[in-house]
């Protein structure tokens, strides 16, 4: 996980960050009068923006992401202690794409993400970043207003997963299909800008046991949370949240979630990256 870090060294990354944080930002802020939770969450179509943004310009668009969250948070007047878990699962919202594309192995395209080439099988490795991208980030949110004793992970869980699918897929294909070649063109691919050595140093097969324990633990996490969270709730839903869930969460959703919280930090540890394997 180096180059989250020494990727601030360089100017443009730097210049990435900001991009990324003011896309998300601007494509959040006009819609946050649609919405589905008072104060928690609202129609987002910008969501498009991580997972296409984490496949072009890796560990930069996972700052930009969790900073663009922010933004938002601030202006649509939604900012508080659960905004740090939303910049959390915002941020690896945008470095999941940069983990998983080309390392799915029989469920990889093998090519760069450009849409014109093996295009059926590029929409299946697509798809799949997404659902993991938003299963994760919706599992890190719900499970820190959780434990926040803000909001049910159930609800909120199922919302963000939706919300982030359903405008990621619709719009990320042809998104990529139009801005892909473009970047690829200026030079400003992750791969283009970051050293050799702070690109991280793993093998194919490591890599790719990785990004499977990535996507099998977003995914098992999220659908485990909501089950335990629909389990748990046993008065109606119009009932204070602290008769529902206790004013800190549930001890049990808090133990999940922070045993797969450890797990995705390890996995992402010893995790690669393929992008740059498939423009030599």
């Amino acid at each position: 996980m180096k180059e989250l870090v020494t990727m601030w060294r360089d100017t443009r990354m730097i210049m990435l960050v900001a991009v990324v944080a003011a896309v998300y930002a601007a494509l959040l802020i006009p819609f946050a009068g649609l919405v589905i939770i008072p104060g928690i969450t609202a129609v987002r179509p910008g969501n498009v923006i991580p997972v296409i943004f984490g496949i072009l310009f890796g560990p930069a668009a996972a700052w930009g992401s969790g900073i663009g969250n922010l933004i938002n948070d601030v202006f649509a007047g939604t900012f508080g202690p659960g905004s740090l878990f939303g910049f959390i699962g915002n941020f690896f919202f945008g470095l999941i794409g940069y983990k998983l594309w080309g390392n799915l192995g029989v469920l990889s395209s093998g090519v760069e993400p450009n849409f014109r080439e093996n295009a059926g099988r590029q929409l299946l490795e697509y798809v799949i970043v997404v659902v993991v991208g938003s299963a994760l980030c919706a599992s890190i949110i719900a499970w820190g207003l959780e434990v926040l004793g803000l909001f049910p992970f159930s609800v909120l869980g199922t919302i963000i997963l939706l919300n982030n699918v359903i405008a990621s897929v619709v719009l990320g294909p042809p998104l990529l299909y139009l801005t892909y070649p473009r970047i690829k063109d200026m030079g400003l691919l992750y791969p283009d800008l970051l050293r050799d050595e702070d690109l991280p140093d793993a093998s194919a097969s490591r890599a790719q046991t990785a990004a499977f324990g990535l996507a099998v633990v977003s995914v098992v996490w999220a659908a485990v949370g909501i089950a335990v969270s629909l389990g748990i709730q046993d008065v109606p839903f119009g009932a204070s949240q602290g008769e529902q869930f206790g004013a800190g969460g549930s001890t049990v959703q808090i133990a999940i979630g922070a045993i797969s919280f450890l797990a995705v930090l390890g996995l992402t540890v010893i995790s690669g990256e393929r992008l740059s394997k498939l423009l030599d």
